[in-house]
């Protein structure tokens, strides 16, 4: 197993991702692109990263807000609130982790995916929007509201949003919102709703205590990854 750190050199920025794949294996194979959540590209994104590498995917975890910027709450809240008030940037920095996916020595052109946690799940959704030449993303309790509603028309791949039933931070109403965009623009999509679980139900360190709005749920995080794992085995082929 092999994982290292990537630098992608944009204009104002430098960004670090995280490159993680099989050594063992040879040649291009289906490629994943994870997109992290508010504090940034931490250890819990390279985890992924080698789950998904020891399934035999090539994994590229980008980093949205720069080398050396993770920041814990509550700043954690206004970086990602950056993002959220500036889609336009946003969808730039994506777009740009994506193309330096794309150029990667293992990477099958014809075979890649978005994934994304939290924050990152609603920017897997605007790399959608934009237009993103992938075969499928998948939005893990991400926010699911856009400014721009109309650029579901871009999507091109399927999308599967794996989404905690009762998440305070994605009212009904933005639920209701995001599957009447995806209908009206005739995007093949899914949407799961896991009974019980709020926001963060993937992630260990959001806690045990579902009041607080945020917190793990082992059963909504063992069937979500086996949901996105079944929908990779269909876009891939």
């Amino acid at each position: 197993m092999s994982a290292k750190r990537w630098n992608t050199n944009q204009a104002d920025v430098v960004c670090e991702g995280w490159h993680a794949y099989d050594d063992s294996l040879d040649g291009e194979r289906p490629t994943v692109l994870i997109v992290h959540q508010w504090t940034g590209l931490t250890d819990y994104e390279k985890m992924r990263a080698e789950m998904l590498a020891k399934l035999g995917y090539n994994v590229f975890a980008v980093d949205i807000y720069g080398k050396g910027i993770r920041p814990q709450p509550p700043e954690a809240g206004k970086m990602a609130g950056k993002y959220k008030g500036d889609r336009g940037l946003y969808r730039k920095r994506l777009t740009d982790g994506l193309q330096k996916a794309k150029k990667l020595a293992q990477t099958d052109q014809s075979k890649i995916a978005a994934i994304g946690y939290c924050i990152g799940g609603t920017g897997v959704l605007e790399l959608a929007r934009s237009g993103a030449k992938v075969e499928g993303f998948v939005s893990f309790h991400g926010g699911l509201n856009t400014p721009t509603p109309s650029d579901a028309k871009n999507i091109e791949g399927e999308v599967l949003a794996l989404h905690g039933a009762d998440d305070p931070h994605v009212p009904v109403d933005e639920v209701a919102a995001f599957e009447k965009e995806m209908k009206d623009a005739t995007v093949e999509y899914e949407l799961v709703k896991y009974p019980g679980a709020v926001h963060a139900f993937t992630q260990k360190f959001a806690g045990d205590d579902p009041s607080k709005g945020a917190a793990y749920n082992e059963e909504a995080d063992k069937k979500s990854w086996e949901a996105m794992k079944a929908f990779f085995e269909e876009i891939f082929g």
